[in-house]
């Protein structure tokens, strides 16, 4: 089929599936990574900059970021309150699986991709296994390499309570401090108190993830499914934000990119970007 045919054929099968869309009550989606609505918005350009509940302390934001380099994107942010949600972190190197997989196999509200990984190849470049670059606990249970001085770390110890830490600061010490679950990454790009991190990174574009938390003690998950930005420019519009960010860790972005969260209400959103399955998870259920 010539060039010009097949793109309007293509055409032709994304308006279709944009009215089928709009006729029923599927919550709101996205194509390529780019969150658009339906549902109770369908017909509505998307809101930008405002809170939408969708579910006991969970909201849901869009937030249109541009970079010096006129690059820009949509970008999704969850707020959930640690009060009214629990949190835990996934890791199954064996049976890694897709972000819907993981959203099935744990019944969540909210998953986002965690830390970094590496796939180990033998000689003739077959996989023999996924390990966490990092630390990473599951059920009580470690694995990865602790990062002593340096990177995050997002962690739930045994009684419930979230934090999210700059190493650098708050080093973990395994011998004195016990955590049910945890994953570590880096750079960090807010240190607590709202200060930037001095980090070294190229001056690449890439996709986004990211774990925040505000000043009044809310988890944010944060994607740029694009590749729009550096992690300067991502640092920076979270300095800037009115969120009030007060610290905020850079996660495993790229072809690991993943959000997904399905409220209550008839809200969903899907950013899935991850070309591979993913091993590591951080997830978030209503209590």
């Amino acid at each position: 089929m010539p060039l010009k045919n097949t793109l309007k054929f293509c055409l032709l099968i994304m308006l279709l599936a944009f009215s089928i869309t709009g006729c029923s009550f599927f919550p709101a989606v996205s194509i390529n990574g780019t969150p658009v609505t339906s549902g109770n918005d369908t017909g509505n350009a998307l809101e930008l900059n405002k809170w939408k509940p969708i579910a006991a302390g969970m909201d849901l934001r869009y937030e249109d970021w541009k970079s010096p380099n006129d690059d820009e994107d949509i970008v999704t942010i969850i707020r959930l309150n640690p009060q009214k949600v629990q949190f835990s972190v996934g890791y199954d190197p064996d049976n890694p699986l897709t972000i819907s997989q993981w959203m099935t196999k744990e019944k969540a509200n909210v998953i986002i991709n965690g830390g970094y990984f590496s796939q180990a190849t033998g000689n003739a470049g077959i996989g023999t296994g996924i390990t966490a670059s990092g630390l990473v606990i599951t059920d009580g249970q470690a694995a990865g390499t602790n990062y002593a001085d340096h990177g995050g770390m997002f962690s739930v110890n045994p009684q419930g309570k979230v934090d999210l830490r700059y190493m650098g600061q708050r080093p973990f010490d395994p011998n004195t401090e016990q955590l049910q679950y945890a994953t570590q990454s880096l750079p960090m790009l807010i240190t607590p108190g709202k200060k930037r991190a001095n980090f070294n990174a190229n001056e690449a574009t890439s996709r986004r993830s990211i774990v925040a938390r505000d000043t009044s003690g809310n988890i944010l998950f944060i994607a740029s499914p694009n590749q729009a930005f550096t992690l300067d420019d991502v640092t920076d519009h979270l300095m800037q934000s009115d969120l009030p960010i007060d610290s905020a860790l850079n996660l495993d972005g790229g072809t690991s990119t993943a959000l997904y969260a399905r409220g209550t209400t008839d809200q969903q959103v899907s950013i899935d970007q991850s070309y591979g399955k993913l091993p590591i998870v951080i997830i978030a259920k209503a209590k």
